[in-house]
């Protein structure tokens, strides 16, 4: 007896349905994340020669009762890195999810709130720790990672401002490839802020008045850096370069994985 369009239909939704429940379930372990998929994409391409349609539709309720286990029998933990109870024992803190199935236990029902991603709470935690055992320093602004939140943090921050008293300025003569316009006259610029002693140098151009204000506009950058640790401009030009790329990755990982849900049922799975 063939396959009926229905019951491949059926499949396909299964393989949805564990694709969904492996992701949340094991989203903070990408090696196991990977096994997994990597094993029911194996058992779909061995089921794909079934011609039973009785045993097909047990394997395909059979999925469905894994990515269930899945959703309310399987939970990840990490270890707090700065927590110990008194007995000196370790403390590790669960990851539950809204599908988790609650036994009896008081503090499984009502556990306490965690942290969407684990990897940003231990970083927070080892922040926090290393905060408390500093003597009276203030703790070190935390630098958002998420592109967006770095766009916002971009614009609150709050930018340097030169003061000319604060400048020292000279002129020397320039050198390099330019010709006279270069090498005999002091077009070179050179510029030191006193209060943090940071010294510049601008000969990007012939142009006297136009050193002088790149040479301004490089000392603010340098100046941002320091006051806006990881929120300069630079750092946000670098940042959105990165998200690109991190798009750019993630576009073609998707277009990959739809080619081999392709080559798994013979059609596009939306």
């Amino acid at each position: 007896m063939s396959i009926t369009p229905a019951l491949r239909a059926a499949a396909r939704a299964a393989y949805r349905d564990l694709l969904r429940a492996s992701s949340a379930t094991f989203a903070d372990d990408e090696r196991v994340l990977t096994a997994f998929r990597l094993k029911i994409r194996t058992d779909a391409l061995e089921a794909q020669s079934e011609s039973d349609s009785n045993a097909y539709a047990e394997k395909v309720k059979l999925g469905h009762e894994i990515a269930t286990i899945l959703r309310r029998n399987v939970v990840q933990a990490h270890k707090v890195q700065a927590g110990q109870t008194e007995d000196n024992k370790e403390l590790w803190r669960i990851q539950l999810r809204k599908d988790t199935e609650m036994g009896d236990n008081d503090s499984i029902k009502t556990p306490q709130p965690c942290e969407a991603n684990s990897r940003r709470a231990r970083k927070q935690e080892k922040a926090a720790s290393n905060s408390a055992e500093a003597d009276g320093q203030p703790p070190k602004p935390v630098v958002p990672r998420n592109y967006s939140a770095l766009k916002r943090a971009h614009k609150e921050r709050t930018p340097p401002e030169l003061n000319e008293d604060d400048l020292e300025e000279a002129f020397v003569r320039g050198s390099g490839p330019g010709g006279q316009s270069i090498n005999k006259t002091s077009n070179n610029v050179q510029l030191l802020h006193k209060p943090s002693g940071i010294r510049v140098t601008c000969q990007i151009t012939r142009s006297l008045e136009t050193n002088r204000k790149l040479a301004r506009r490089i000392l603010l950058e340098k100046l941002d850096k320091i006051e806006n640790p990881g929120l300069s401009k630079g750092e946000l030009m670098r940042a959105k370069q990165h998200e690109r790329e991190r798009r750019r990755r993630k576009k073609a990982k998707k277009k990959s994985l739809e080619k081999e849900r392709e080559q798994v049922f013979g059609s596009r799975v939306p």
